[in-house]
């Protein structure tokens, strides 16, 4: 179902490259199926960035050992391959995060001490990030161990989310980097900063999602201004519920892959339209989580993050699983997306493949010769 899934995919990138209201080329977003330690650190190396300076990796480390958070096994080759520290916040509704000293506990128990330092960068109070989109507040309070990194990996675990419909690399760097201050910021768009009322949304729930791009963005643009920033978003364990949830749902959907990219609003539009793209069946049913975004008009999220300018939306799914440079397969559609074996990009949505010269390409997913 991925691969068919993935053809459909590739019909919505092309047909939202058509419309969407951006200058920018397409960004690269990098698939593959395989969910390894192995894959993990290969995809990273995919994006061709070399981290540089204190490296942050940024995760959730989960509200209970039954969260579906991402696994110390599963990412401890890549945190040791870039020499990263694990970065988080605590949190702003109580439970075994909500303060420094839980926090840790629950942070060992889980063993992600094991493979990294991990720095809980709001232990020492908090720093401000001046917001470009000031809509909803001018300043994004974040860890003030921010400050230390000069590069980030932001490794997010794609799943649905209670409040935000879901949850991948925006949401990770807005209330993930968030203090429990800035996290109310955030989810109340700016009315409040105390967390006895985090939960407020007075300006509505489009609201808090463009909070959270425009939050997002003020990291990015932070880490821009230093060594970078990189994106990953992980597709397991698809519940409807977040990381944050320590009771959550049974995922119903199976897993699908990992993605990384350049661009966290490309990223994250990828994987919702791997979503919303899936051909459900028995055990395998992507409409809980569908209905899940749905209701909490979750795509907002990532068409305001395109609106100021944080990315965009359209982007090129490059299969990494078996080639590293194939463009997924576009079935019966007149579009065609080639790559020379280099992985440089010759044509992009042509109507036709006249003017290639002789040779062997990657064309739409699939290596074929042309006379």
């Amino acid at each position: 179902m991925i691969r068919k899934a993935l053809s459909t995919l590739a019909l919505s990138l092309t047909l939202t490259a058509g419309i969407a209201q951006t200058s920018q080329e397409p960004a690269k977003v990098y698939f593959t199926s395989d969910i390894s330690p192995e894959s993990l650190v290969s995809i990273f190396k995919s994006l061709g960035v070399a981290p540089e300076g204190n490296v942050a990796v940024k995760i959730s480390t989960g509200e209970s050992d039954r969260s579906n958070h991402l696994r110390p096994e599963l990412i401890g080759n890549l945190v040791k391959e870039v020499k990263g520290t694990i970065v988080e916040c605590n949190t702003a509704y109580g439970g075994n995060r909500s303060n420094t000293a839980s926090h840790r506990r629950a942070i060992e128990q889980r063993g992600y001490g094991d493979i990294a330092i991990v720095d809980i960068m709001d232990e020492e109070g908090g720093m401000s990030l001046p917001m470009q989109d000031t809509k909803w507040f001018s300043e994004n309070l974040v860890g003030s161990h921010l400050a230390n990194y000069d590069f980030m990996i932001n490794l997010a675990h794609f799943k649905g989310h209670a409040m935000g419909g879901f949850g991948g690399v925006l949401k990770n760097q807005s209330i993930g980097i968030a203090t429990p201050d800035g996290k109310t910021r955030i989810h109340t768009a700016g009315a409040y900063s105390d967390p006895r009322y985090v939960f407020q949304q007075p300006h509505g729930q489009d609201a808090f999602l463009e909070s959270m791009a425009g939050a997002a963005q003020s990291v990015h643009n932070y880490f821009k201004g230093k060594k970078g920033i990189v994106y990953i978003n992980v597709m397991n364990n698809l519940s409807v519920d977040c990381d944050c949830d320590g009771h959550p749902s049974v995922p119903q959907m199976k897993d699908i892959g990992i993605l990384a990219s350049l661009d966290p609003v490309a990223l994250d539009k990828a994987c919702l339209d791997l979503v919303f793209n899936h051909e459900s069946s028995v055990g395998d049913n992507s409409q809980p989580l569908v209905q899940r975004i749905d209701s909490r008009h979750g795509t907002h999220t990532v068409d305001y993050a395109e609106q100021i300018g944080l990315g965009t939306k359209s982007y090129d799914l490059i299969d990494v699983t078996t080639n590293g440079i194939g463009e997924v397969a576009v079935d019966g559609v007149k579009k065609y997306n080639v790559y020379d074996l280099k992985g440089v990009r010759v044509l992009s949505n042509a109507s036709n493949l006249s003017g290639l010269a002789p040779g062997i390409y990657i064309i739409n997913g699939q290596k074929r010769k042309i006379e």
